[in-house]
């Protein structure tokens, strides 16, 4: 029972150790443009940055990003940031992405993981689901869902990367 014990402990540490330092994985999206590269020169800008993974057809994901655009000028400014809003459309609904991506007004960056490469590696499950990453490219926070008022978390959670 000891051993049990100890051998838990020393898993939920490094759970908890891992956790805190976790990166992005190695995976290949596609822009809207339909070039190819890959999710860890994201990670690369120096910025706080978001990544919100979503898909056309998910009404909670489009209500956050909708959200998000009222005050994603005003983070801009404030915090140095970007968000990358990252398709998990399959080829047949990744047709739609550009059409409501320009009647939403999204200025955001805009990614396709139809073959949901990004989407296996990150361990997303589900979506609408948000990734926080500070300056250095560490994931630091991550949310799964959406609720009106989890922009203003989120903002919090930016704030604090910028302090």
């Amino acid at each position: 029972m000891k051993k049990t014990l100890l051998v838990l402990a020393a898993c939920s540490i490094a759970l908890a150790t891992n956790a805190q330092n976790k990166t992005l994985p190695s995976a290949n999206v596609k822009t809207l443009e339909g070039q190819s590269m890959n999710v860890q020169s994201i990670a690369e800008s120096g910025k706080i940055t978001v990544i919100s993974f979503w898909a056309t057809w998910c009404s909670p994901c489009k209500k956050e990003l909708d959200a998000i655009k009222d005050y994603y000028e005003e983070w801009q400014e404030n915090y140095d940031m970007e968000l990358v809003a990252v398709s998990v459309d399959d080829t047949r609904t990744a047709a739609k992405i550009p059409a409501m991506v320009k009647e939403k007004g999204w200025e955001y960056r805009v990614l396709i993981d139809s073959n949901k490469e990004f989407q296996q590696t990150a361990n997303v499950s589900s979506v609408p689901h948000t990734l926080l990453l500070d300056q250095n490219g560490n994931i630091v926070f991550e949310h799964v869902g959406y609720a009106p008022g989890d922009e203003l978390e989120l903002e919090e959670k930016i704030k604090e990367l910028k302090k």
